[in-house]
């Protein structure tokens, strides 16, 4: 354990970076999809600087109630504040309270790194909507004995039966993670053109053999025509007609998380079976199928979570982090430092069957870019 963190010291020497930790997670039995999702997240510098501001600013709220969110800040708290600047820290308490809150998380079974992923973000969301709108309650109270309109956020128009319609939360997860898709769709006879907008916080993008990110964005993007039971009922012709459908990024997020779908369900095994499919991640990404003005916004990887194994249900995750222009490889308790050409041993494989199992499961690419508003 020691010999691995003064390994790690010796091989960063004095380009060790200043007050960065560097330190593993103990395994409980079945929780690497857990700890290579923390790593990932933690070396995720927006989100890390956010939630220890809401650690500090919490610290006695976190005393009288306990919840996943307040778990994850007490433990990137304990890790940023160590003396020393590798080892290995038990994550017990937030594995704890994730299967206390989820019996997914509960049984020894294989359990999947991108679920939880999904599961965690979308936990942090509701517990900071909750808390924003519990701060704005008493506003609501006294602003509307003195006038109806005067909502929290300033005058809102009553809606027919007297509901006020209250604008979404927007939480610091939603301004790191959140991008916009347009689902356009195009009318064959009329060419109007319909265009439903939704808001993601990663993409699940389909694989193909020998096939590389930017290609999987492009299928992701592709016309797809709509006719014969798939007809679109077009609101101007005012009936069922044969349509062009596409999905486009209206607005990339900051932070663009990436899921490659590397288990597919197999009709004739009735079973889901592991995709090793090499597909190439580059470490800068250039985003092409976007809307104005959002054109070509480019990107750069910073963390990998990888499946190693066969088949969907067994395996290990591992994830690789890119920290002040090193890369390191994290597997539970053990961290070590890697040259970045070997990020690309985590492709895929081009063979079926191949004795090189560790592939890129979620993709983390940062924009290089500021924030877009």
């Amino acid at each position: 354990m020691g010999a691995a963190g003064s390994k790690l010291e010796k091989a960063l020497g004095d380009q060790f970076p200043e007050g960065e930790r560097y330190f593993g997670f103990e395994n409980f039995g079945n929780t690497c999809y857990c700890n290579s999702v923390l790593q990932a997240l933690y070396f995720c510098v927006p989100f890390r600087e956010q939630l220890l501001e809401y650690y500090t600013s919490n610290k006695s709220v976190a005393d009288a109630e306990e919840n996943l969110m307040t778990c994850l800040a007490d433990l990137f708290s304990q890790i940023s504040s160590q003396k020393k600047k590798t080892g290995v820290i038990a994550p017990k308490r937030f594995v704890q309270r994730l299967k206390k809150q989820n019996e997914l998380f509960r049984s020894y079974m294989h359990q999947d790194a991108h679920e939880f992923l999904n599961y965690l973000l979308n936990e942090v969301v509701d517990i900071l909507e909750k808390e924003a709108k519990a701060t704005t309650k008493p506003e609501r109270e006294t602003s509307s004995s003195s006038s109806p309109e005067k909502i929290a956020n300033g005058p809102k128009a009553p809606l027919a039966n007297g509901v006020v319609h209250k604008e979404p939360v927007v939480t610091w997860v939603h301004n790191i993670f959140q991008g916009i898709l347009t689902n356009e769709t195009r009318c064959l006879r009329c060419e109007t053109v319909t265009a439903r907008d939704e808001t993601f916080l990663d993409l699940s993008l389909d694989i193909e053999q020998n096939s590389s990110i930017t290609s999987c964005l492009k299928n992701f993007s592709s016309t797809e025509t709509l006719h014969a039971e798939d007809k679109f009922f077009c609101d101007k012709c005012c009936s069922l007609q044969e349509a062009q459908k596409r999905m486009k990024i209206k607005k990339p997020p900051h932070i663009l998380v990436i899921h490659l779908k590397r288990f597919k369900y197999m009709e004739q095994l009735g079973r889901y079976k592991k995709l090793s499919y090499r597909v190439v991640f580059p470490l800068e990404l250039k985003l092409s199928n976007t809307v104005e003005p959002y054109t070509d916004v480019e990107y750069s990887l910073f963390a990998v979570v990888v499946h190693v194994g066969s088949g969907p249900n067994h395996g290990h995750y591992v994830s690789l982090v890119k920290s002040h222009n090193h890369w390191l490889f994290f597997d539970d308790e053990n961290v070590e430092m890697i040259e970045e050409s070997a990020v690309q041993t985590f492709f895929g494989s081009s063979q079926e069957y191949s004795s090189n199992t560790d592939h890129g499961y979620i993709l983390f690419y940062e924009s290089l870019g500021p924030p877009t508003k």
